[in-house]
């Protein structure tokens, strides 16, 4: 598949500034206390009807979509392939992403994901990880699959989000330990693809790194629309 890149103005405004909790969060703190006492890892999974393809209002699963990314010196080109994996007995979608820094390659990874027909929960079940230093692949830093010993799938994005809750991402215990807490439902966000109201806001670390933190911004209908530093500059499908 043929990837592509357009570079847009970078100039933005961020309504909500920081990626710590918004004055929403403060609000409902005490209503979501009982959801936010931990973090969720046990999904249910063996109850679920689980499907390679379909969307909640966050997260496209469907071939062919396609979000870019741009930041200073960073570029990012999500694509959902026409491709499955079988991973832990489960029919998943293949998403590449493509990342590169100052111009070069740095990054290319197949992430395995599924979605339950009834909840739109989406689910993670890993990724296969090639890091490019001079154009050649010279690391896997980061790749694990669900049905390796002790690892287990993890719950991408929510179909019904709530503010306040806690969730493991990636369950590899010292590889992946990727978690989220949603902090916002409510944000606004100006990007070159366009401005983007009533969108979800998490912030994202790991278990194995409490101390780093991200924030990360998805919009209804599109998905992930900021990640760190870059901000979307288009989205939609690519033509056959």
């Amino acid at each position: 598949m043929k990837i592509y890149l357009v570079i847009l103005s970078l100039s933005f405004v961020l309504v909500t500034a920081g990626c710590g909790p918004s004055e929403e969060t403060s609000k409902t703190a005490t209503a979501q206390e009982t959801v936010a006492a931990q973090w969720q890892q046990e999904f249910g999974l063996s109850e679920r009807t689980l499907a390679p393809t379909g969307r909640n209002p966050y997260f496209v699963l469907e071939a062919g979509y396609q979000l870019v990314y741009a930041g200073e010196d960073e570029k990012l080109v999500i694509t959902v392939l026409d491709e499955t994996m079988d991973v832990a007995g489960v029919k998943t979608r293949v998403v590449e992403e493509r990342e590169w820094r100052d111009g070069k390659l740095i990054e290319v990874s197949r992430n395995y994901f599924a979605v339950d027909q009834g909840t739109r929960d989406v689910f993670y079940f890993g990724e296969d990880v090639d890091i490019y230093t001079d154009g050649k692949i010279s690391g896997h830093e980061g790749a694990w699959r669900a049905d390796a010993a002790d690892n287990k799938p993890g719950l991408i994005m929510p179909g019904a989000p709530e503010m306040g809750l806690k969730y493991y991402q990636e369950i590899a215990p010292d590889v992946a330990m990727d978690r989220a807490e949603i902090v916002g439902l409510t944000e606004t966000l100006e990007t070159p693809a366009g401005t983007f109201e009533n969108c979800l806001k998490t912030q994202e670390g790991s278990a194995l790194k409490p101390g780093e933190r991200e924030c990360k911004i998805y919009a209804p209908g599109i998905g992930l629309i900021q990640d760190g530093d870059m901000l979307l500059v288009r989205h939609g499908f690519i033509p056959d």
